[in-house]
């Protein structure tokens, strides 16, 4: 088993390096979307340099490169749940820190949701880390600590509620994996910026 968890976790690595976001605003855009939004090579950014159709593209394909190696890994090969949720990490820190881009990344959410659907056996931490995530989402103003509240508070739950060792490791990866990403953002907020619906408060502000 050693021999196939291994060609996995390489090979869920190099596709998750690939930033499919940079090539998509190149491709149809025709722009450099790091020079956008928050410089980040991620979807969002897509949306910022004005392509909504592209953006969506990016979405997909970031989110779709977490799953492949993740499904075979359980599916046809029936590896072990410790070497699935290693290839899962993978597939994250490949997008992370891209060798394509000096070994930066983007915010790696989407890529940590499409290694959730991989999961999907573990059902429970696709829901956990969406619903953290959107209310990180909307009480955060920070974008970094809004990217930490998935894997937090989906940390927090699984071990409040005693589940599968492996479950709490796996998010425990990932909190630490991202913790790494997202230091520099993490740090540059003297707290947690919390503000609550402030999209809904934007949009009142704007009318």
């Amino acid at each position: 088993m050693l021999y196939p968890t291994l060609l996995l976790i390489v090979g869920a690595f190099c596709l998750g390096a690939c930033p499919f976001s940079l090539w998509i605003g190149r491709r149809f855009l025709g722009k450099d979307i790091r020079e956008y939004g928050d410089a980040n090579p991620g979807a969002t950014n897509v949306f910022s340099a004005g392509g909504h159709a592209s953006g969506w593209l990016a979405v997909f394909a970031d989110t779709a490169k977490g799953a492949p190696f993740v499904i075979l890994a359980h599916s046809l090969f029936a590896l072990p749940e410790a070497a699935v949720m290693a290839i899962a990490v993978s597939a994250i820190a490949g997008h992370s820190f891209s060798p394509f881009l000096h070994f930066k990344g983007g915010k790696s959410v989407a890529v940590t949701f499409g290694a959730l659907l991989g999961l999907l056996p573990e059902g429970e931490l696709l829901l956990l880390f969406t619903v953290f995530t959107c209310i990180g989402a909307l009480l955060m103003a920070n974008h970094a600590w809004t990217v930490m509240a998935g894997p937090t508070g989906s940390l927090i739950y699984l071990l409040v509620s005693g589940a599968i060792y492996w479950q709490s490791l796996f998010m425990l990866s990932v909190l630490v994996l991202l913790g790494i990403k997202h230091c520099a953002g993490l740090r540059t907020s003297p707290g947690l910026g919390v503000q609550p619906f402030r999209w809904i408060r934007a949009r009142r502000l704007k009318a």
